[in-house]
């Protein structure tokens, strides 16, 4: 059975939602899928931008086969409704990749208004086990496949900048995320814990020096700019990439944080494709995928990274380095993706 997707424009290359799905599209034309409509494109412009995606899913709805499998991705915004009702008069089946699920993020109340749009199909694809759970919970029948982990492609190959890591270098946290409008607010109060044996590299827009809480030259906090998604990672140094949303230090809380029980962060996959072991919340969904894969450990407290940074001997860390290039080669390969999508097809 020959398979489709629909390509569709996509805003910025700085926004880590837009790589994760532009992976997914790049992944489904290496197993032979078909893109029915228009040239994957990065029109910043919203209106011109929604125009484009309309007449490029209608041309593709029109070229759709009767009884073939489409790939959708959600959230698909206006379009979702369009493209499900005509699939499904053409008797296709669907498959449906899970992104976001904004109930579970904070952005909407009617978490069965959003269901009826993810479950329109013939299966989903979902992050992780905590996911599928909550799914489950709400009485999804279909059937429903765990990712894992998200792919990351690369075009310039694995980066190997962060190869040759000993010695105090093994205390270098990368974070990589935005900081604008009070988002990762936390990060300004690392400066005042009372042991730091580390330093903060950070990547990402909207960084402000002027919220530091201690002097620039005495802070463990180095900002080194913004990149696209599609060349961060040659870019990023360190030894450790760190996951953790929120307002707080002492958790993951607020809108972001709580999300972490969901979700998988893309960052997650940015920093295992540099070749960095992960430092995560210990309540977070993809803490699972870490330990069990032992490229990393998990905290409760970013108060705790002293010591856990600390206690970790050089052996420990190399396993964790080797453990995690068995992983990243199967992230930039699109493995993961792979995988699920062969699940899918042969279960629908």
């Amino acid at each position: 059975m020959k398979g489709y997707f629909i390509s569709r424009n996509y805003k910025s290359l700085f926004n880590a939602a837009g790589k994760a799905k532009t992976d997914c599209e790049s992944i489904l034309t290496e197993m032979g899928f078909k893109n029915l409509g228009f040239k994957q494109s990065s029109i910043p412009n919203s209106a011109i931008g929604a125009l484009k995606n309309f007449f490029g899913i209608t041309f593709a709805l029109i070229r759709l086969p009767y009884k073939s499998t489409l790939c959708t991705q959600y959230p698909l915004n206006k379009f979702r409704n369009y493209v499900l009702f005509v699939a499904k008069i053409k008797r296709c089946n669907i498959i449906t990749i899970v992104h976001d699920v904004r109930f579970l993020k904070g952005r909407t109340s009617d978490a069965n208004k959003e269901l009826k749009k993810i479950i329109s199909s013939n299966a989903i694809i979902v992050h992780n086990d905590s996911m599928k759970n909550w799914f489950l919970e709400q009485d999804v029948k279909i059937p429903i496949i765990v990712l894992g982990i998200f792919d990351y492609i690369l075009n310039k190959g694995l980066p190997d900048q962060n190869n040759d890591i000993t010695g105090e270098k093994m205390h270098e946290v990368v974070y990589a995320g935005g900081f604008g409008e009070g988002k990762n607010s936390y990060i300004y109060d690392i400066d005042l814990f009372e042991r730091k044996n580390f330093r903060m590299n950070l990547y990402g827009m909207g960084f402000d020096y002027q919220k530091l809480k201690t002097e620039k030259e005495t802070s463990v906090l180095n900002y080194e700019g913004a990149f696209p998604s599609d060349v961060v990672a040659y870019h990023i140094k360190g030894s450790f990439g760190l996951v953790w949303d929120g307002i707080s230090t002492e958790e993951c809380s607020g809108q972001y944080g709580q999300y972490l029980k969901y979700n998988n962060p893309h960052k997650t996959s940015l920093y295992i494709l540099c070749g960095l072991p992960v430092i995560v919340w210990d309540k977070a969904a993809i803490s699972a995928f870490i330990t069990d894969n032992n490229i990393g450990f998990t905290v409760s407290n970013l108060d705790e990274l002293s010591n856990k940074l600390e206690s970790l001997s050089s052996e420990e860390y190399k396993k964790m380095k080797t453990n995690v290039d068995l992983v990243r080669t199967k992230i930039i390969s699109g493995g993961y993706l792979n995988d699920a999508i062969n699940h899918a097809l042969k279960i629908t």
